[in-house]
Formats: C-alpha cells, sequence, structure tokens
C-alpha cells in the first residue's frame, strides 16, 4: 500500500466541498486529535476554532487569534481572518470549555460568514487511544461533521493508562484485560461501540474515523484492513499520517453495470452471450464483486426478466430503467440514483465487457484513494483511453443531468480527467458484432 503526499488533509476529509450552511466539525478521539484539528484549520481558514472540552495551553499559539470569552459581549470584534480560537477562562494549564450560549453564538456567526467552525469536543491527556467517560464526548448537537481520532501507534503496546485514556472503560468496551497487547480487533471494538468511538453523534453527522500514526508501512497496511471493517458504521476512514503529511481516503466504491442495451446492432441480447459458461452481465457483476465494489448496482431495460434471473444468486441491487429507449444517459442516471450518500466513487462497466479483469477495477479504486481525483480512466498502449471508467461523487450531479444516447465521457471537458497507464488492451475490445464476439472467444483460446 502506498502513500501519496500530494493530497492535503482537508481534501482527503472532502471538507472543502461542504456548502457554506454545513461547516461544522467536532473533533474527538484520541492519537493527533489537537494536531489534526489545527491542520484542519490552517487550511481552511479563515475560521472559527473553540472548545467544549478542556484544552492544554500549548494549543493557543496554534491560533492566530485568542478571544477568552465569558460572554457573547467579548465578541463583538472577532477577526475576519486567520485561525480565531475562541475558549473559556484560563485555568491552571488548561482553558475551560466555552458556555453553550457562546457555543450557539459561534455556531450561527460561523453560518453567516460561510466559514468552518471546528469543535474539540473531547479530550484524551495526548494519549493514542481513548474511551470515553459517561459525561463525554460532548458534542454539539448540531454539528454536522464527526471526526473520530485514533492513533495506530498503540498496536502491540499493553493496555494501560500510558497508552489508553481511561484504559478501564477501554477494556470494558473490548473484552482486552489490562496488561495485554492492544491489537486492530480491539481497536475497531471500541471504535464501532456505541458507548466508544460512536457515542453521542449526531444522527443526522457524517461519520468519518481518522486512523493516525500510520508512520511505517506495516501500520499502512494495518489500518488498510481495518477501514473495510470500519465502513460499516462509519461513511469514510482516513488512514495516514499527520506527522508524514500522507492520507488515503477509503471509502465505498460502487459498480454501476450498463445492462439496459437492446442490441439491435447485434440483433439479439449481448447481455446474455455466453463466456466461459455464464452470460457476459454474470461475469461483470463477479468481477465487480470480486474486487470489493458495493454496491454493485446492475441497471435494466430491454430483456429485464432474464437478466434479473441470471442474477438472483448474487447480492446485487437491480434497478430498472424505464426510458432505456432514450439512450445510455438514462442508465447512467437510474444507476447513480440508486447509491447511498456514502459512496465515494462509481465504477461503470459495460455489459458487452466480461473480459475486463478485476486487477484493473482495483487499480482504479486504489488511484482514487490517494487523490480523490475526479476521473480516472484506462490508457492502453500511451494513447487510447478504454473502459471501466472510475467517476468520484463530485461529478454525480453534472451525470445526473446527461441526456440522449451519451455517455459519462461527455463531462469529461468539466473535469480534469486522470489516465492510469494499463499494459493490457484486452480492455479495448467490447462486443458491436458477431465478429467481436468471436474473436473474444478466440483471445480466451488463446
Amino acid at each position: 500500500m502506498t502513500y501519496n503526499c500530494g493530497m492535503e488533509f482537508a481534501h482527503a476529509l472532502r471538507l472543502a466541498a461542504l456548502t457554506a450552511s454545513n461547516r461544522t466539525v467536532s473533533l474527538v478521539g484520541a492519537g493527533g486529535k489537537s494536531t489534526a484539528l489545527f491542520q484542519l484549520a490552517r487550511q481552511l481558514q479563515p475560521c472559527i476554532v473553540t472548545a467544549t472540552s478542556h484544552l492544554g495551553l500549548w494549543q493557543i499559539p496554534l491560533a492566530d487569534h485568542h478571544i477568552i470569552a465569558r460572554s457573547t459581549e467579548d465578541l463583538s470584534n472577532l477577526p475576519n481572518a486567520g485561525v480565531v480560537l475562541i475558549t473559556g477562562e484560563i485555568k491552571s494549564d488548561r482553558t475551560s470549555p466555552v458556555t453553550n450560549e457562546i457555543l450557539y453564538w459561534l455556531r450561527e456567526e460561523s453560518k453567516k460568514r460561510g466559514i468552518f467552525l471546528f469543535v474539540e469536543a473531547d479530550g484524551s491527556r495526548q494519549k493514542p487511544l481513548k474511551a470515553p467517560a459517561p459525561h463525554e464526548p460532548p458534542i454539539p448537537e448540531f454539528t454536522e461533521t464527526v471526526i473520530v481520532v485514533a492513533g495506530l501507534s498503540a498496536i502491540g503496546k499493553p493496555l494501560t493508562e500510558e497508552h489508553v485514556h481511561r484504559s478501564e472503560i477501554f477494556s470494558q468496551l473490548c473484552g482486552l484485560r489490562a496488561g495485554q497487547p492492544i491489537t486492530p480487533k480491539e481497536i475497531i471494538a471500541t471504535l464501532t461501540h456505541s458507548q466508544g468511538g460512536l457515542k453521542n453523534i449526531p444522527a443526522h453527522a457524517r461519520r468519518i474515523a481518522f486512523l493516525n500514526q500510520a508512520d511505517t508501512p506495516e501500520l499502512q497496511s494495518i489500518g488498510g484492513g481495518m477501514a473495510r471493517e470500519l465502513l460499516n458504521q462509519f461513511d469514510s476512514v482516513i488512514v495516514g499520517s499527520l506527522q508524514q503529511n500522507s492520507f488515503r481516503t477509503i471509502e465505498h466504491t460502487a459498480g454501476i453495470i450498463l445492462a439496459a442495451g437492446e442490441a439491435t446492432r447485434y440483433g439479439s441480447p449481448k447481455q446474455l452471450l455466453d463466456w466461459k459458461g455464464k452470460p457476459f452481465v454474470r461475469h461483470i457483476a463477479e468481477t465487480a464483486l470480486q474486487t470489493g465494489l458495493w454496491p454493485v448496482v446492475v441497471v435494466t431495460g430491454a430483456y429485464a426478466a432474464d437478466i434479473e434471473s441470471c442474477l438472483k444468486d448474487l447480492p446485487v441491487s437491480i434497478v430498472h430503467n424505464p426510458e432505456f429507449k432514450q439512450g445510455q444517459s438514462t442508465s447512467i442516471k437510474t444507476g447513480v440514483e440508486a447509491l447511498p450518500k456514502s459512496v465515494g466513487a462509481a465504477v461503470f462497466l459495460l455489459s458487452d465487457q466480461p473480459q475486463i479483469p478485476g486487477a484493473v477495477i482495483r487499480a482504479l479504486t486504489e488511484a482514487h484513494a490517494k487523490e480523490l481525483q475526479a476521473v480516472i480512466a484506462p490508457l492502453v498502449l500511451e494513447e487510447r483511453r478504454a473502459n471501466p471508467v472510475l467517476f468520484d461523487r463530485v461529478t454525480f450531479p453534472d451525470l445526473l443531468q446527461l441526456t440522449g444516447d451519451i455517455g459519462g465521457r461527455a463531462i469529461f471537458s468539466k473535469y480534469k480527467v486522470e489516465y492510469m497507464p494499463w499494459h493490457d488492451d484486452i480492455l479495448l475490445l467490447d462486443v458491436d458484432k458477431p465478429e467481436d464476439y468471436q474473436r473474444l472467444v478466440e483471445n480466451e483460446k488463446n
């Protein structure tokens, strides 16, 4: 698993794409939470930073401006630039949380200005991991995005207070006894527990798990493996290192199989042609599932009953496009409309290309995780673009505006297309005529 230092942390979290009225972000957990907060604030300034928990005094210099707010009257001259930190009174070595009155005032002010409000909503005493106490974490109910941070440096360390804040509660949540070495299993169990990482997250909020301190290739690989399980409870998982400024965004990538055509040029349903003893469309669906695409959506039109019959035992979603005669754009829209909101991208697969290898799909999704490019397409023989093509979620609104018999390439001019070199020209073969089918069969024999 390789990492890329070219993607900013805020981009990996997709925060820059949030609308002006949807920019309250709370951070909880441990393992670099404060560093993450101020790194995001610096990248997305001007912004307001505050806390519903105590802040260490060492955090104050990370902001451009610091205001101690006893009441909203202290906020009458709030700066318009930089990172503005708002706290309660300074007591000993830390600041007090802001009052609810001030918190709601900051919420309205940030919305009015169209800027981010970042809230540190947890304390962890600078340990890699933590479990929340009964009164924690104080996440504002109006938060739209919650980032739950965990430090992978704790893996292999004993479960003690040295490495885990509130280690006794952590033990109760994951079942690991005190002193035993911490494994990814216990971190996953705690992050996905209703009284652990998921505690007090508003039902409407987007959930992001950030596995920080993946500072070695081994921890990067471990984090990637953990991410797949965490996606059952989180909208996205970031595996990376704030210290190295390297991040990988792991989200659900859908597979959309366009299988609605009448195949008028071919003369019979291409989706049902036999290849290696199975119908084309089944081969494609199985490949999509084997590569980890989720959900796999099959868009039908003509021959819908026959296609559904040959897929009935597979965990795929079948959606019918009643307007399939109006062209491919209608199937693209039908497929995109069927996707859950948590999907980060979609790979479009054509029903007349059963030979597409799983390796190219995996390469597309891995490349996308590194930089979240808008569009990624294979480039064969250094000059010919091929299928399948991956489209990031930022392109979905434009795909939904397509009309007529055109495909996703109609929006290539609007987005920068990342071309991925591919060595196998098998991607260029599609079955339009009987002789194409014969060539496909002959290639398999050879």
